[in-house]
């Protein structure tokens, strides 16, 4: 269970605007709270200078080390000149800082839209975007983040909902089908084969995509791990309809071996990595539900309709790993 009286939760305008300025920065007194969530995050006003983007990490989620790592890989992706919003390092060349009892980042601000992933030239150029990433993450892996496993993302989030927050009246109907999905998520495994795992964003959807100046510009990091390179694909795929995903994927894929090699095997991960998410996603918020926020911002989270769609999602989830894989045209 998380403490509401951790300093987290309580973090003032105030506070930030001193974090910023213990950097050597000297704030103008303007202060947006961002969305996100699982961190706090604020666009700083700076005196005569663009304002920058404050980042203060959640306690006990992830270690320096972890934290570092994230840094790393975005300084790896920048110095080949890719299109990623990487953190500020001082003159010592540190990224993580701390003020009081919290450790935060500091970010160039850096403005655009959405991708349109429904426009072919969006996908072409995203694909190619991630081969390049993708040549950069296979490089090395990371030694101290996790990796995207069934484990971490699958049976631990269901023992969790399973014991403390799916109704009594649903609790036989989920641990019997997240069993199935379990089983079926292992089949998909087994018929990929021995894939490769490499350094991922990990959580590659649009919303974490700018796009400016005919370039997808890559923000949040905070997600990469160790996963198959399709983890950073399958979120490009829109729309419930198997032909246009189809297309979609043929271009992403275009591009994408423009610079890499997409192992075609990977593409019977694709459903049991979205069931992964989807469990991963409602174990999330349960776990971060005495979190102030959390309860304020997500408020059809934890109820008796909420439990019974997303045991509907799951069921359709797992009639999905029945069908054939998506295949390269």
């Amino acid at each position: 269970m998380q403490d509401n009286s951790q300093p987290f939760y309580q973090l003032t305008p105030d506070t930030v605007m001193d974090a910023v300025e213990s950097r050597g920065y000297l704030c103008d007194g303007r202060i947006l709270a961002l969305n996100s969530y699982e961190n706090r995050v604020y666009q700083v006003g700076i005196e005569d200078e663009t304002p920058l983007i404050a980042k203060f990490y959640r306690p006990n989620r992830w270690s320096d080390e972890q934290i570092l790592e994230e840094h790393q890989l975005c300084f790896e992706l920048d110095e080949q000149e890719l299109p990623v919003v990487a953190p500020l390092r001082d003159e010592q060349g540190e990224s993580l800082f701390q003020f009081q009892d919290y450790r935060f980042s500091l970010y160039p601000r850096r403005g655009g839209r959405a991708p349109e992933l429904g426009d072919p030239d969006h996908l072409y150029r995203l694909g190619q975007t991630l081969g390049r990433f993708h040549l950069v993450g296979q490089a090395r892996p990371f030694q101290s983040r996790p990796a995207l496993d069934i484990q971490t993302y699958g049976l631990n989030s269901i023992e969790l909902i399973g014991r403390d927050f799916i109704p009594s009246s649903l609790r036989e109907a989920y641990l019997s089908l997240t069993s199935d999905l379990i089983a079926s998520i292992e089949r998909c495994y087994a018929a990929a084969g021995d894939v490769r795992q490499i350094r991922v964003h990990g959580d590659c959807h649009g919303g974490n995509i700018l796009w400016r100046d005919d370039t997808p510009n890559f923000v949040d990091f905070d997600d990469a791990r160790m996963a198959p390179a399709v983890q950073d694909l399958w979120m490009l795929l829109t729309g419930d309809d198997r032909q246009q995903q189809q297309l979609q994927l043929a271009e992403v894929v275009e591009g994408y071996n423009e610079f890499a090699d997409f192992d075609p095997r990977e593409l019977h991960l694709v459903e049991a990595l979205r069931t992964l998410r989807m469990l991963h996603y409602s174990a999330w918020l349960a776990r971060r539900w005495e979190d102030p926020a959390f309860p304020r911002n997500f408020t059809w989270f934890n109820t008796e309709r909420y439990w019974g769609e997303h045991i509907l999602q799951l069921r359709e989830q797992l009639s999905a790993m029945q069908e054939p894989p998506l295949q390269l045209l």
